[in-house]
């Protein structure tokens, strides 16, 4: 059969059409009713072409999963970042973690770490199903399990469960958001008093920090660095920065009752915390 030249025109025009059909069948959102307000998950590409599913809340990305056998890896810097609290404490066997999303912290422990058994608290009961349909949650529950440690899904308010008298961990990580914005309960003083109370005698805190306005305001580290001070004698930073999947520059600050070392951590001096954070 030969084609003429507006034979070949329609047969490309036609393959353009089912490649865009195809890419909308993958790609399509689902869309769900969450505490926050409208969420969509749905796939995507990273910078390797490697297929990505996205969690997105209020403009942004909340959380992302690796799709096939690199499904318990984090897809954001900031996500690895966390992982440093084995540095820190390599013996850590009992964590908390406030703040669930698509469970990518908690997942990496699972996999990465035997033994270990992690309480994940997330306040959103549409977001732990969102987390078990399409983010790999009872898998990382099962990987967990399978090597002597758990990982415990808790639908609860952060700050609530932290004014219970738990622990002691030897770890509390935190990373609640609404949105871009932290949630303001779980970084004032009093909260991070409690998550001291909360934490064994060399325990460690580490959170995620994030800049505004491109990476240029970074009017809520410096705040969030003054309130951990009050809490604990030492607090350190570090950049974990995310040029691919990040419009703004992400902090791990963690602090601790014991000495911390982070090999990289950004000098500051005593004018560059602002004002604590209050209730």
């Amino acid at each position: 059969m030969r084609l003429t030249k507006n034979g070949l025109a329609a047969a490309a025009l036609a393959t353009g059409v089912l490649a865009a059909v195809s890419w909308l069948w993958h790609t399509r959102p689902h869309v769900v009713r969450t505490m926050g307000g409208i969420a969509l998950v749905y796939r995507t590409r990273d910078d390797a072409a490697d297929s990505v599913r996205v969690l997105r809340t209020g403009g942004v990305y909340q959380s992302a999963t690796y799709l096939g056998a690199r499904r318990m890896e984090p897809v954001f810097a900031y996500y690895r970042a966390f992982e440093r609290l084995f540095e820190l404490r390599p013996s850590a066997c009992r964590v908390l973690v406030i703040g669930g999303g698509g469970f990518a912290f908690p997942k990496l422990v699972a996999a990465r770490h035997p033994g270990v058994r992690t309480d994940v608290v997330e306040i959103d009961p549409a977001v732990i199903r969102l987390a078990r349909r399409w983010f790999f949650l009872d898998e990382a529950v099962s990987l967990a399990r399978a090597s002597g440690g758990d990982l415990r899904v808790i639908c609860e308010d952060g700050r609530r469960f932290l004014e219970r008298e738990v622990g002691p961990y030897d770890a509390v990580v935190l990373d609640a958001f609404l949105g871009e914005r932290p949630v303001r309960s779980l970084a004032t003083v009093e909260a991070l008093r409690l998550v001291r109370r909360a934490l064994a005698p060399d325990g460690v805190c580490l959170m995620n920090v994030v800049s505004r306005d491109g990476g240029s305001d970074l009017s809520f580290l410096r705040a969030e660095v003054a309130t951990a001070r009050t809490a604990f004698p030492h607090v350190e930073v570090a950049l974990a920065a995310d040029e691919t999947h990040a419009a703004e520059d992400n902090y791990l600050l963690t602090a601790s009752a014991a000495p911390l070392g982070l090999p990289d951590a950004i000098p500051y001096d005593d004018a560059f915390p602002t004002s604590p954070l209050l209730d």
